[in-house]
């Protein structure tokens, strides 16, 4: 049985981390500044939770007291967070070396080295941290959710417009795979490299207008699809695919399976 510390348990890829670690036999601790109370939704109750936080180093020695590995699932999207996203990073580390942890893993974006956008550019900092740190680190790159897709169409379609970035595919993934191979990868034997960097992609690259088709599809949300033009960082990482790892299929659900899967809280 292995002692596992995830940072950042409450999100999305972080309580997919939790939960399969606790069905897996592993002893589990959260951490996170606001972790929710006995009976609360997002809570797994075979994982014991602790009140931390990685820009001031509150609540760490707690929560990775005996710890084998470390998971870090944060997010830093705006403000404080975001500008502080790689030292609360390095914090974390120092932490989990002074407590004797063996591994520690961070989920990240794919290609976010190559992307001017400020949330990216954060994660390959911390990346940065990661390779610099004594401790046996992994970085795992993701491609996108699919909830962010949903999130995108459900935004535009209050006002009757569902937006689709023009010239934009899309190889999105489940969470749950994320965890998964989250899981794998810290638990996996020792690899002899002090870092390493491993990407992760959906099952399928599909344009960004037919996931509006099949999002409106699985909703009935109705709207006009409007291609539009995003300027930027961000679209300019799209447009030259940056999104997308095709040598890099994982996993087997598909956007279309994941709306039928959550279709009755889309």
């Amino acid at each position: 049985m292995t002692r596992i510390c995830v940072a950042g348990g409450t999100g999305q890829a972080g309580r997919e981390v939790v939960r399969q670690a606790v069905e897996g036999g592993h002893r589990v601790a959260v951490l996170s500044r606001r972790p929710p109370a006995p009976g609360e939704a997002g809570r797994d109750n075979g994982a014991q939770y602790f009140r931390g936080d990685v820009t001031t180093g509150e609540g760490l020695a707690a929560a990775l007291a005996g710890a084998d590995v470390v998971f870090d699932c944060l997010e830093g999207q705006s403000g404080r967070a975001l500008k502080n996203f790689a030292d609360g990073g390095a914090r974390l580390l120092a932490a989990a070396q002074d407590a004797g942890v063996r591994k520690a893993v961070m989920l990240s974006i794919v290609n976010c080295d190559r992307s001017s956008f400020g949330y990216y550019k954060s994660k390959a900092a911390k990346e940065q941290v990661y390779e610099r740190s004594g401790l046996e680190t992994l970085a795992l790159r993701a491609t996108q959710f699919h909830s962010l897709l949903a999130g995108v169409f459900a935004a535009g379609s209050r006002i009757r417009l569902v937006p689709v970035v023009k010239g934009a595919r899309f190889q999105p993934i489940a969470p749950a795979e994320v965890a998964t191979a989250l899981l794998e990868a810290a638990l996996e034997a020792p690899s002899g490299v002090r870092h390493r960097v491993v990407t992760v992609g959906g099952p399928e690259i599909v344009g960004m207008r037919e996931l509006a088709h099949s999002w409106q599809q699985a909703t009935g949300a109705r709207g006009r699809v409007v291609e539009l033009p995003l300027p930027g960082g961000m679209g300019k990482y799209l447009r030259a695919g940056l999104n997308l790892a095709p040598g890099e299929r994982h996993g087997t659900q598909t956007f279309e399976g994941w709306l039928a899967m959550h279709a009755d809280s889309l």
